[in-house]
């Protein structure tokens, strides 16, 4: 995301080739969805750096623009509210992202080396760095602790079989945003038909993740 904030806090583009202009407004709502998906969903989603880049610069924009009230004025405490609020919203969606990455990390390195080209990136670079030292510290760990005290044909492990998967079944609420048609729910089988339904817009459900979850990647559908 190109997109600069000019200084009443709109959104200009910096070259002649259209883009998306995105309003302070539309900024907050973007990070405020994506936090939400990342918070409800059991796998980590791809990630959202330049919804993260863009709102740390609006919050040091708006953090001049308080520093230019007068004192005393009642004002100042809205904007400092609104502020720390969206500091708590941004700090909440990168710890959300850093305890999937603790609890799934060999699976989330495997899903990112598996990546074909042009596919978005699942980790920013720094999650990235993150997540292969957080694997280089654990497998040291478990030598030092653990593996190099037993049989030599018992010291390898597969970090891929040892740690658990995320329950991509496990059910998530959810709100329609774009009406969707013939979802299938049940595959069929010897004992029933397949089950499939239209997701109106607006519309909300309790469904399994692992059904909606390329509508969430496409922003179809959001998770609340």
């Amino acid at each position: 995301m190109s997109d600069a904030l000019s200084e009443d806090g709109s959104d200009i583009n910096q070259d002649d080739s259209q883009e998306d202009i995105m309003t302070p407004a539309e900024l907050i709502a973007k990070l405020e969805q994506a936090w939400l998906n990342e918070k409800f969903s059991p796998e980590l989603l791809e990630n959202k750096s330049e919804v993260v880049e863009c709102v740390m610069e609006q919050l040091t924009h708006m953090e001049a623009n308080l520093q230019r009230v007068k004192k005393g004025d009642a004002k100042a405490g809205f904007h400092r509210m609104e502020i720390d609020r969206i500091r708590f919203v941004l700090s909440s969606y990168l710890r959300s992202r850093l305890q999937k990455i603790e609890k799934y990390f060999p699976h989330v390195l495997e899903r990112e080396k598996s990546l074909v080209e042009g596919q978005p990136s699942l980790l920013s670079p720094e999650e990235f760095a993150f997540a292969k030292e957080y694997y280089a510290n654990t497998e040291t760990y478990l030598k030092a602790v653990a593996l190099k005290r037993m049989p030599p044909n018992l010291q390898a492990v597969d970090m891929l079989k040892a740690v658990p998967e995320p329950c991509l079944d496990s059910f998530v609420f959810l709100r329609v945003k774009e009406r969707q048609e013939n979802i299938l729910i049940e595959p069929e089988t010897d004992e029933q038909r397949d089950f499939v339904v239209d997701l109106e817009e607006g519309s909300q459900h309790l469904m399994r993740y692992r059904i909606v979850a390329p509508l969430v990647s496409s922003g179809a559908v959001e998770l609340i």
